[in-house]
């Protein structure tokens, strides 16, 4: 039992570290299909990366030692299911379903059922391409099982079972089925006709293109800084992969020259276009006022991070006075609005004339 428990953190972890990594792209794709960013729909497919996961997880590991593993058998008897069911009436009467062997054939059944699940409510697909799904993954793990994981082991240490191809693949049709019972118009990512509408600037809106910014920041310095830590170690460099400080002020510097390439080129930040909103007009210059959209958001919070000692703490205070200033000043300008004059937009919206554009960012608070 611990080590089943073990199996299904280590499924979790790893689906928590994979939707990270999918977060942004993930935000950017369903604005620019369904209009906006669903939460619900968001844990959904959280939900479906953990149980990919849990999948190959709970049926591939634990890999045992090379050395002491027994061959195992195949069975590719199709009516062994009719034989395990009548065994387990002859042997229990009425409570044939707490035998183990039909305990087995359940829980062979219910380990596919999400996947039926999700392919029509996440893809829209029906119980047709649940089937075909359901015969192909279980086919690939089987077989995995069948060839020792790839040649990795000299033979199967699992059994290869063809009631496992049948079970499973029942488990995907019967996951479709139950979808059925999820609304139509919240089965499948279909590209509604009003995702190109402009969308008011909410404070949710504002925030989840700032955690935007922070994840994906984030998310690009430590593979840099793994990056650079490999190329060190592959060069022999061994003293400055345990100093570290090459690859913290590589993985720091890196996420700044980038999100400052993107705002000057583009006007806005990687979280400003995720969500789809871009700050316009201004009586600045343009490349000035990027560059003050810049440094008075994502980029100012990187730099003073980057520096060292006591500036870790006036970063944080940044960071927290940013946010308040998104949820309290007009048009949800924030800090980035302030510094350049600018005024925050959805970027669906069609240009409007600088008299317009400056007249709404002197308008009164909400």
């Amino acid at each position: 039992m611990e080590e089943q428990i073990l199996l299904g953190v280590l499924a979790i972890t790893l689906g928590l570290v994979v939707g990270v990594l999918l977060f942004v792209p993930f935000v950017a794709l369903s604005y620019r299909r369904r209009g906006g960013f669903g939460v619900g729909r968001f844990l959904m497919w959280g939900a479906a990366l953990v149980y990919a996961m849990a999948i190959w997880i709970y049926t591939l590991l634990p890999l045992p030692d090379p050395d002491t593993i027994a061959c195992a058998g195949v069975n590719i008897d199709v009516t062994a299911i009719a034989d395990d069911l009548r065994g387990a009436v002859v042997r229990r009467g009425s409570g044939f379903a707490a035998d183990p062997a039909v305990l087995q054939l359940l829980l062979n059944v219910l380990l596919f059922v999400p996947l039926g699940f999700f392919l029509r409510v996440l893809g829209g697909r029906g119980v047709i391409t649940a089937l075909v799904v359901g015969v192909a993954l279980s086919g690939f793990v089987e077989i995995t099982q069948l060839t020792g994981v790839w040649g990795l082991y000299p033979c199967a240490y699992r059994v290869f079972d063809v009631d496992d191809l049948l079970t499973n693949t029942l488990g995907a049709v019967l996951g479709s089925l139950l979808a059925l019972a999820v609304p139509r118009r919240h089965r499948g990512s279909p590209r509604l006709p009003d995702a190109d509408q402009p969308q008011p600037v909410t404070r949710g809106r504002r925030l989840l293109g700032m955690l935007c910014d922070g994840l994906a920041a984030w998310v690009l310095s430590l593979s840099v800084v793994v990056a650079v830590q490999l190329l060190l170690y592959l060069l022999g460099a061994d003293a400055a992969v345990r100093d570290g400080s090459a690859a913290s002020l590589v993985g720091s510097a890196v996420p700044i020259v980038v999100w400052l390439v993107v705002t000057l080129a583009t006007g806005g930040t990687i979280g400003d276009h995720a969500v789809q909103l871009r700050f316009t007009g201004g009586p600045l210059p343009v490349g000035l006022a990027r560059f003050l959209r810049f440094a008075a958001g994502i980029g100012g919070y990187l730099l003073l991070n980057a520096l060292p000692g006591a500036w870790a703490f006036v970063a944080s205070v940044f960071a927290v006075v940013s946010v308040l200033l998104a949820f309290t000043t007009t048009g949800r300008r924030g800090l980035p609005g302030l510094a350049s004059g600018q005024r925050l937009s959805d970027a669906r919206e069609l240009d409007e004339p600088a008299g317009e554009a400056a007249g709404a960012a002197d308008a009164p608070p909400e």
